[in-house]
């Protein structure tokens, strides 16, 4: 607490107050309405549900409004939300062969199976502001979007090299232990990479997009390909122990990326491509990426590559990815360190006394 600051309880209540003014503007304009930020601000709520790591639109929505527009803020608020809500049961891995599609590219095969869809992207416009938004009414250029591409298995792009042998699997090795908890255990080192997924699922989207950039520019020694993006919905389910089989519980929109990256082999490994996987809630594709190529170059010591860049070491990418502790750590700067700060100032002030005792002691000898 700031225990310097004149008004005690009185002057934190005028904070809060002050801080619901900045919060709503100007009160002669419509207020914002939560609804309006889930539907208008959806990739901001998308952002915050999936590293906030709880998938509810309208709770996202809240937490944005309610930061006034900070994202950091609002991840915050739905973290120590979900730290409250009580833990019913453990869904089935999810299928996402069988999503029902909005959009999926791929950089690597011009013709797949079931075809490129475009979908919602920014990647074809031209960057420059568009000043019709700027005016009242319906948007000129909104039309009732085109429906999704029907649920059905869909084969994924890296399934066309695994006829020829040339990417790696991963079949999942008989009595494959429950991967950890990372709400509820803490991190660490060396973790698998189970811990290391849900590590940058919940990571800070900028702190992982500067260490895939950092990968793209040589610090990791890859040479990455976009196997595949998909976006859409797929069903989330659970097994009950008293029917013993699968039962849906709903959808939820995710986006998916597998990155593929070349590897020159290793003594029991022939050359071939690997992978690198990302997934968030919503459309977060820029964030799937990103993880996917992190993922990849944190793969470095099973693959037996030498690690040399940040990227590919651990301990630097998982303990410094999280916005939280990141956020929190800066910002308890703020905190008084009075007595910190006097007992620096005081070593200070005695080292510049020696030294000047020193340089007059030097003077005179001369």
């Amino acid at each position: 607490m700031y225990v310097a600051v004149k008004g005690g309880e009185a002057a934190i209540l005028n904070s809060y107050h002050l801080l619901a003014l900045q919060r709503r503007g100007d009160a002669a304009l419509p207020e914002l309405s939560v609804d309006q930020i889930r539907q208008q601000l959806k990739l901001a709520v998308d952002r915050v549900m999936t590293e906030g790591s709880v998938y509810d639109p309208e709770l996202a929505a809240l937490a944005i409004k309610q930061a006034s527009g900070d994202l950091v803020e609002a991840i915050f608020l739905l973290r120590a939300y979900r730290a409250t809500l009580p833990r019913l049961g453990t869904t089935c891995p999810l299928d996402t062969s069988r999503m029902s599609l909005d959009r999926r590219i791929s950089a690597t095969f011009k013709d797949l199976p079931g075809g490129q869809v475009l979908g919602p992207t920014y990647d074809y416009t031209q960057r420059l502001l568009d000043f019709t938004l700027l005016a009242e009414g319906k948007d000129p250029e909104a039309r009732q979007p085109p429906g999704q591409v029907p649920a059905a298995i869909t084969p994924r792009v890296v399934d066309l090299l695994n006829h020829e042998g040339l990417i790696e699997t991963r079949p999942v090795p008989p009595g494959d232990p429950m991967p950890a908890d990372l709400t509820r255990e803490p991190l660490r080192f060396p973790a698998n990479r189970a811990t290391r997924l849900q590590n940058l699922a919940r990571g800070d989207e900028g702190f992982l997009l500067a260490m895939a950039y950092s990968t793209q520019r040589g610090y990791s020694h890859s040479h990455p390909f976009v196997g595949e993006v998909r976006l859409g919905t797929v069903a989330v389910q659970i097994e009950p122990e008293e029917l013993g089989f699968a039962i849906d519980i709903g959808d939820i929109e995710i986006t998916e990326c597998e990155m593929v990256n070349q590897f020159a082999g290793s003594k029991s490994q022939p050359p071939q491509f690997t992978r690198g996987y990302g997934l968030a809630f919503g459309h977060s594709e820029r964030k799937a990426m990103a993880m996917s190529l992190v993922d990849r170059a944190l793969r470095a010591d099973e693959l037996g590559e030498s690690v040399e860049s940040p990227a590919q070491m651990q301990e630097f990418v998982l303990g410094h990815s999280d916005s939280l502790e990141a956020s929190g750590f800066v910002q308890h700067l703020k905190l008084p360190h009075y007595v910190d700060f006097q007992s620096e100032l005081e070593l200070v002030r005695k080292m510049r006394a020696a030294s000047n005792s020193v340089t007059t002691e030097q003077g005179d000898a001369a």
